[in-house]
């Protein structure tokens, strides 16, 4: 990425484009109902990229496909708020769905590998998804997505589109996915894992486009991630999942350098640093994330918490307790969940601008 990024001042709107309430999805398993999500409230708003964290399991996936209904089923039980447009999508019809998806809000898949059809060309996947939702002939359709594959910065992109998935690189096919997505402009694009697996070159260009998407198309990215340096170079906002739960939430910088949550102390005490002493182990969160049926009547986290105490046998609200009124968390610990010995946070670029020095 050469020169300044289009983003790097860009200032997120203060209207909410999606607005999740109390929102609960959970799995028939032969031990019972599996709690996925347990009451999560989110708000995305206009032109922001908003990053979903957690460990694996943590729930952020089943809280990002209930919002467009992908993992309904009837053994899915799916309940709350996903409005949109003046619209419950949680209580839409399957055809109200999927006149949604694809069009006003897009997903980008972790596998782009297994979502891509492996029998088409990439470029007539492309003209598929706009055709989907608009009157687009297919020569228009063909041109539009030689521009998509351009925007996201495949080369070549008029003979690339004639590529079968399979004669594509993983960042080539996963930024195939991204032009998909943006096809048709969508408000809302939900990407899950998009830098899964890529290094960290392709990760970079993956990361540069959905920035300029929200900078040149207003698009609103909700970004699942468990890479806190990705967090670090693109989020404009951070919620941090755990066990269902979002546990910690407010900007970026108020996240990742004044984290509240023990949970959160700990993900980010978990990345080596990039500057000061070479450790010779890193720290890891103790014990085994929550991922029964039966789950704690208070903080789910306690368990594993070295400053848990009898106030955490209630679940805790997610609330403002420390700097600014947006910067929330759910624990009961009078700042006792702080690192006594502050350290970095995940560089990327946009951090450590502001400290003066490179990532």
């Amino acid at each position: 990425m050469n020169g300044p990024d289009p983003a790097d001042a860009h200032e997120p709107g203060e209207e909410a484009v999606l607005t999740v309430r109390d929102l609960r999805v959970g799995f028939d398993v032969p031990a019972g109902r599996l709690p996925a999500v347990a009451g999560v409230d989110l708000t995305l708003r206009r032109g922001e990229i908003l990053a979903l964290v957690g460990e694996s399991g943590s729930g952020k996936s089943a809280l990002a496909m209930s919002m467009v209904g992908l993992n309904r089923g009837p053994r899915t039980h799916i309940s709350g708020e996903v409005k949109f447009a003046g619209r419950d999508l949680a209580a839409a019809t399957e055809r109200e769905l999927r006149a949604v998806r694809g069009k006003d809000i897009a997903v980008v898949f972790q596998d782009a590998l297994a979502a891509l059809n492996p029998l088409h060309r990439v470029g007539d996947q492309v003209v598929e998804m706009m055709r989907a939702h608009r009157p687009v002939s297919r020569r228009q359709g063909r041109e539009r997505a030689v521009e998509l594959l351009d925007e996201v910065g495949i080369a070549s992109p008029r003979s690339n589109a004639r590529a079968l998935p399979h004669q594509m690189s993983g960042g080539m096919r996963q930024r195939v996915m991204i032009a998909m997505g943006l096809a048709n402009d969508p408000a809302v694009l939900i990407a899950d894992e998009p830098t899964t697996a890529l290094d960290v070159t392709i990760q970079a260009q993956v990361l540069s486009v959905l920035r300029r998407a929200r900078a040149e198309h207003g698009t609103s990215v909700l970004l699942i991630t468990h890479d806190l340096g990705v967090v670090a170079e693109v989020a404009d906002r951070v919620a941090v999942m755990y066990a269902g739960r979002i546990v910690e939430q407010g900007t970026r910088g108020e996240v990742l350098r004044n984290p509240q949550h023990p949970y959160t102390v700990g993900l980010l005490g978990s990345v080596p640093p990039i500057d000061g002493p070479v450790l010779d182990r890193l720290p890891a969160i103790p014990g085994q994330p929550v991922t029964g049926v039966e789950r704690p009547a208070g903080c789910a986290f306690a368990a594993r918490c070295a400053h848990a105490g009898p106030d955490c046998a209630d679940q805790p609200a997610l609330r403002a307790r420390h700097g600014g009124p947006r910067h929330l968390d759910a624990c009961v610990l009078p700042g006792a969940a702080r690192p006594t010995t502050p350290r970095p946070a995940p560089a990327g670029r946009h951090l450590a601008a502001q400290e003066g020095r490179r990532p």
